[in-house]
């Protein structure tokens, strides 16, 4: 089958760009995007087939950056019209869809819709200027006339978690199914506790770091150890999630809390096979890979109670679902102070994490959608 992968950039490491490059190896894929930097992402994508697609347009020069990057992406993947043979093509982030207005046989794998123009849509707004609000209202009201029209003839829809299966239903009135993403569980260990917890997300403001920041301080309060907290993740120069990072290092004060920007894979792994527990606090995310990579490195998982990892984190067996920071900082207590039940919950995940997603499981399910949209 000849496949083609659509994706807006590939300039970052997130789970994404982990289920597309494993897509892209399975079906000797060829990647169309329209940003590349091989130093920022995964170095697996060296070996892929890779074309830079894409016009600038010149009214996206004068517009915010975010607001530019949405224009340039709306516009060039609903005007892109394919020419090389393909069975599929198989669109991911957002507007990558689009590639449907003028191209058949499209499976889009959607990891959510976009978020800042729907669920998040007033928490981004908040970060931004009256002139720049007026901008993106107008900008996203445009955006979900224009994608309610594309997704729903677009042949095949699969979610990557039941909360992202309800947002398609809810934002597009479109059926899909559920594959979960499939993890390399075998390159995550377990190397003891050098007594950290670590959150391991992008420096964006819906991965919500300080929630685990105040959790930290709280569990502080309540326990004289010495452990720290880490907080790992890709830093975009997006100037948004620079003036983020800055928010979290001046509430992080004194406290001690490590920051780790755009780790290697390799120092990521590392992180997580050393850490006491993995935390979790994204605003009610779509899936989550790092409960995931958490459960796979043998260690428990403390994540808020919201979103996919409702899906992935069995509370009380795997790790623990919080409901504030409050609760959060107890249950870190709990686990820094009971070093056998953190082993215990630790191999209960690692488990299920084999038992439930491998790779393996997930092509099971992409190739039967796959097959029904090739020509």
């Amino acid at each position: 089958m000849k496949l083609l992968i659509i994706q807006p950039y590939l300039n970052i490491r997130g789970g994404v760009e982990r289920v597309i490059l494993e897509i892209a190896k399975h079906y000797d894929a060829t990647i169309y995007t329209m940003e590349y930097d091989k130093a920022a992402t995964f170095e697996g994508f060296k070996e892929i087939d890779i074309k830079i697609v894409g016009k600038d347009v010149p009214l996206a020069e004068r517009l915010p950056y975010r607001a530019s990057q949405g224009l340039r992406y709306g516009y060039n993947f609903y005007n892109l019209k394919i020419k090389d043979d393909y069975d599929v093509a198989n669109p991911h982030i957002s507007p990558s869809e689009w590639i449907r207005h003028k191209n058949e046989r499209v499976l889009w794998y959607c990891h959510t819709p976009p978020r800042e123009v729907y669920d998040l849509y007033s928490v981004r707004m908040m970060q931004r200027s009256y002139k720049e609000k007026m901008l993106y209202a107008a900008m996203t009201g445009a955006y979900k006339i224009i994608a309610k029209n594309i997704v729903k003839n677009i042949e095949q829809v699969a979610a990557n978690s039941r909360v992202t299966q309800e947002r398609i239903k809810k934002y597009y009135s479109k059926e899909s199914t559920v594959i979960n993403p499939g993890i390399d569980y075998e390159k995550f260990k377990d190397n003891g506790d050098d007594k950290f917890f670590l959150y391991p997300s992008r420096f964006v403001v819906n991965k919500r770091q300080e929630y685990v920041i105040n959790a930290f301080k709280e569990y502080a309060k309540r326990h004289r150890g010495n452990h720290t907290l880490v907080l790992a993740g890709t830093l975009s120069k997006d100037p948004e999630h620079i003036r983020y990072m800055r928010r979290l290092k001046t509430l992080a004060g004194s406290a001690k809390i490590k920051f780790v920007p755009n780790p290697s894979d390799k120092k990521l792994a590392d992180l997580y096979s050393r850490s006491t527990a993995v935390l979790f606090a994204a605003i009610n995310e779509d899936f989550g890979i790092v409960p995931l990579e958490g459960m796979a490195s043998s260690k428990p998982v403390i994540s808020v109670n919201e979103g996919g990892p409702k899906e992935t984190v069995i509370n009380k067996k795997t790790g623990f679902l919080v409901n504030s920071y409050k609760e959060m900082a107890e249950r870190m207590k709990e686990v820094s102070e009971d070093p056998a039940m953190a082993k215990q919950m630790g191999k209960a995940g690692r488990s299920r994490i084999i038992k439930n997603y491998s790779w393996d499981a997930f092509f099971r399910e992409f190739d039967k959608l796959a097959d029904k949209c090739k020509k």
